[in-house]
């Protein structure tokens, strides 16, 4: 495993994550215009195309079998996850989806210990329960303030399948980054989706048009800068250090709305943000070791 100080896969952690914050605003619009299966599957082919050509010049050597069966099992879960996730904004409200995604890093930690063999310790938990609580304070006052669709129930199911794939995902993540590098993670998790979801491609695809195709190749390069942080990130520090970071979607979506739609912050939203980077900060800075006399 690499060792660098524990700052630098945290940053690279809420970098590659706001990458991913700027990827769903992108996909929501892309999903709603085309379909989530569309949007999602057409954005993992440009990803593909995008990375693909960096990962053969530099590296070109075929992964062992141990190596790409992680590979496939994480693609597999990652093109279920990520359906789901974009299917369920098309019926629910932004604030509903919100706060129940944030479910995942509480089941990660737990995934981690069991798949991964890591222990979890307190600080790790409390974290993780500081950041949910965050999240709920900022959305606790937004829930049942809007309507729901009549296929709200079906986007509420489709959204707790991906919270537990994502979870899941998180572990694979993990796992990943310790047997092979960001460029080969991204190169077949990519990949892996796209043939997955080729399965599909009869019966669901919707070719787009003009913008949407833009929007598609921003989201994708987003995707593929995304997954290159977190892959880096994740080879040099524990899942359990990194998962309670997952809550700092939530503050890129704070900045992201108040810069480019002009929303305003309010109190709740400070004390959920605040409550947010306590826990980020208590499961990444570690107690020193005991010197021994």
């Amino acid at each position: 495993m690499h060792r660098s100080p524990i700052f630098l896969p945290v940053i690279a952690a809420i970098v590659g994550i706001g990458f991913f914050s700027g990827m769903d605003a992108i996909m929501k619009g892309a999903s709603i215009a085309i379909g989530a299966y569309s949007a999602f599957f057409l954005r993992s082919m440009i990803g593909f195309a995008m990375i693909f050509p960096y990962w053969l010049v530099r590296e070109r050597n075929w992964p062992k079998r141990a190596v790409l069966k992680v590979h496939l099992v994480r693609g597999v879960v990652v093109a279920f996850m990520g359906w789901s996730f974009f299917f369920s904004l098309i019926y629910l409200p932004l604030a509903e989806a919100i706060a129940l995604s944030f479910i995942s890093p509480l089941i990660a930690l737990y995934l981690a210990a069991v798949l991964l063999g890591e222990q979890i310790n307190r600080r790790a938990i409390i974290a993780a329960v500081l950041g949910l609580v965050g999240v709920t304070i900022i959305v606790g006052g937004k829930i049942g303030q809007e309507d729901l669709s009549d296929d709200a129930v079906v986007g509420l199911v489709a959204l707790l399948v991906s919270a537990v794939l994502y979870a899941w995902n998180l572990v694979l993540q993990r796992q990943q980054a310790l047997i092979a590098s960001p460029s080969e993670i991204s190169t077949f998790l990519n990949g892996s989706i796209a043939l997955i979801m080729l399965a599909g491609a009869p019966f669901l695809l919707v070719i787009p048009e003009g913008e949407v195709w833009l929007a598609l190749t921003a989201s994708a390069a987003m995707a593929v800068a995304a997954a290159l942080c977190l892959s880096w990130g994740y080879a040099r520090a524990e899942a359990q250090v990194l998962v309670p970071i997952e809550y700092t979607a939530l503050l890129w979506a704070i900045a992201l709305g108040w810069w480019i739609f002009g929303e305003q912050v309010t109190l709740a939203t400070l004390a959920g943000a605040l409550m947010i980077v306590v826990g980020c900060l208590i499961a990444t800075t570690r107690r020193p070791e005991p010197s021994a006399i």
